[in-house]
């Protein structure tokens, strides 16, 4: 990967100078109309991945500016990709630009994403078998097999998580690490990120919650604000289906 993942080291970051160094023909499947990607030299912009959407913003220059209508991460090359409308107008290869957050919109993800987090805090020992993040909801599975889920008990959990004042933040552990600690792997379905020597952790606490995360995150858990779980759903003969929504988007 060429670029510098700007919002790894810091999710608050809004905007960041960069550089074009391509632009490539994208879309999202064979039956996708074809868009435009930048590929550019740094970025703030996180790329849809772990159940997290990509971001949205605006990538300005000298001669214009365009919107991004979204962030992903090509598969077969691994770069990422900053897509915009077919007939947008474009900056050169080569060009000095600004990518600027839909910050608003990036905020909510990262409240929400914490939140799931403390969702798996607040049942201890049950693995994850799946999540989504949106502006206006989150979901996350569970492997409640053999188990009784008090959908009260457990929104009085969370929200004392919440209240809790937690301080969230991050570190990095090596490859080796990693597979020395399989109990921090909460999650049935999606592996953590190995392969570049090193995982990212994410870590609410202390003792709340540490396992690897390569999302964006709120700095503390007071920042989400009280959470209400809507809907919980049987997804098979295991899965559970636990819908959230803050109270104040």
């Amino acid at each position: 990967m060429r670029t510098e993942l700007r919002f790894r080291d810091d999710a608050y970051l809004r905007s960041t100078p960069a550089r074009v160094l391509g632009v490539t023909p994208w879309s999202a499947s064979p039956e996708s109309a074809t868009q435009s990607a930048l590929l550019l030299d740094r970025t703030v912009c996180y790329f849809e991945s772990g159940g997290q959407p990509g971001d949205r913003g605006q990538i300005a220059w000298s001669g214009g500016n365009t919107p991004i209508l979204d962030t992903r991460r090509d598969r077969a090359s691994g770069e990422v990709l900053h897509i915009v409308a077919s007939d947008a107008p474009l900056p050169a290869v080569g060009e000095e630009v600004v990518v600027t957050l839909d910050w608003a919109r990036r905020h909510l993800h990262m409240r929400y994403h914490t939140a799931l987090h403390l969702m798996c805090a607040a049942l201890p020992g049950i693995l994850a078998t799946g999540n989504a993040i949106d502006t206006t909801k989150a979901r996350i599975d569970f492997d409640l097999s053999g188990v009784a889920f008090d959908r009260d008990a457990t929104e009085a959990r969370l929200n004392a998580l919440i209240a809790g004042n937690h301080e969230v933040s991050t570190r990095w552990i090596t490859d080796e690490e990693m597979a020395a600690q399989p109990e921090l792997v909460r999650t049935m379905s999606v592996a953590p990120p190995t392969g570049t020597g090193r995982v990212r952790l994410l870590s609410i606490g202390p003792g709340i919650d540490l396992q690897p995360c390569g999302g964006t995150h709120v700095a503390n858990t007071r920042e989400i604000g009280p959470v209400a779980i809507v809907k919980v759903e049987n997804k098979g003969k295991q899965n559970r289906r636990v819908v959230i929504q803050l109270r104040s988007a």
